[in-house]
């Protein structure tokens, strides 16, 4: 692909070098090559990447004034360098060709297989699943009966998908990840001590283009459903209860853990470690950092705090609050050690 057919697709200014120029890929400026794109975001590296082997750059606008150190680099210009570098990759990587399916995969009656589909060795298909155009399913993943995947999606190994789950299209599920399984849930006979699972019967629904980490996990709805929306990345080791909602272009850090019936609003961004009790309403854009906590039945939106202010602590409130707070702890701790030392 050309400079030039990047820059028509993405956007961004040509600012020296041959419209003309192939490149195959993307690198680190130490590792590229004269077929290689690289990037930078300041004065520095900006530096470090025009010195490189590399056949093109692009930087942040107005992080240099001039590109004398090679005029023969590509250089182009856009605001957001790293997301231009990002999108290029993709637009670079080449397709990997199907692999069709393999002889000991197990696909059951009434399957629908689109063109171009891969299924890997030992993965099962239960039957009158339908899987669409170029998705790849890897190896030992199980495919539930009645399970629906839409196109282009990537299911890697070992990943199960039990029946009532629907996938829409470029959706990425990695090893290990069990989607639709039941949720947590049972009713406690108070004569007895014992339990009883409460019907477990719902769907779960994955939206376009969301990404779901390595043995993460996302129960089915209970009576109802469970949805992760559109665009939403879920790292791995992250746990989603039955009846969720999840909004678009949600980003969830490892081990988190969202409890049944909670709400997570578009944007927001939950940190490592965030803990959601049942029935959370957490709001639009809002930011939990690390182990932070909300309790059951809470709703905790970023309504009259400054935009892009971090929650935390349990239960979480604004940071600069916690930050205080901690610091009034401390000063009584001290004082209390010297009215101890004093008696």
């Amino acid at each position: 692909m050309t400079l030039g057919e990047l820059i028509e697709e993405l956007g961004g200014t040509l600012a020296q070098g041959n419209p003309e120029m192939e490149l195959a890929g993307v690198q680190s400026a130490s590792a590229a090559d004269s077929l290689d794109l690289v990037f930078a975001e300041d004065a520095a590296s900006a530096a470090k990447a025009l010195a490189s082997e590399a056949g093109a750059v692009v930087l942040k606008r107005g992080c240099l004034n001039s590109y004398a150190a090679n005029p023969e680099i590509g250089v182009v210009e856009t605001d957001h360098a790293r997301l231009w570098f990002t999108r290029a990759a993709r637009l670079l990587k080449p397709a990997s060709p199907p692999t069709g399916i393999h002889p000991t995969a197990v696909i059951g009656a009434l399957v629908e297989l689109g063109d171009e589909v891969s299924i890997g060795a030992n993965a099962v298909i239960g039957e009158g699943a339908a899987i669409g155009k170029g998705t790849r399913i890897g190896a030992c993943a199980v495919v539930g009966p009645h399970v629906s995947i839409g196109q282009q999606c990537r299911i890697y190994p070992h990943a199960t998908l039990y029946r009532g789950t629907t996938l829409g299209n470029r959706v990425v599920i990695h090893a290990g990840a069990v989607l639709g399984a039941d949720g947590f849930g049972y009713v406690r006979d108070p004569a007895t001590g014992s339990y009883t699972q409460f019907p477990q019967q719902g769907t779960l629904v994955i939206e376009d283009d969301v990404e779901i980490g390595a043995n993460s996990t996302i129960d089915r709805g209970a009576l109802a459903q469970t949805r992760i929306r559109r665009g939403t990345k879920i790292d791995n080791l992250v746990h989603v209860g039955h009846n969720c909602d999840i909004g678009e272009d949600v980003i969830m850090v490892a081990l988190t853990g969202v409890s049944g019936s909670s709400s997570i609003g578009k944007g927001a961004l939950l940190a490592g470690q965030v803990g959601i009790g049942d029935h959370v309403n957490v709001g639009s854009g809002v930011i939990l950092g690390g182990q932070s906590g909300v309790f059951n039945g809470k709703t905790l939106t970023n309504e009259g705090v400054k935009p892009g202010t971090i929650f935390y602590g349990t239960p979480a409130r604004p940071l600069r609050q916690v930050l205080r707070e901690q610091a009034v702890l401390a000063r009584l701790a001290k004082e209390s050690r010297k009215s101890r030392a004093g008696e």
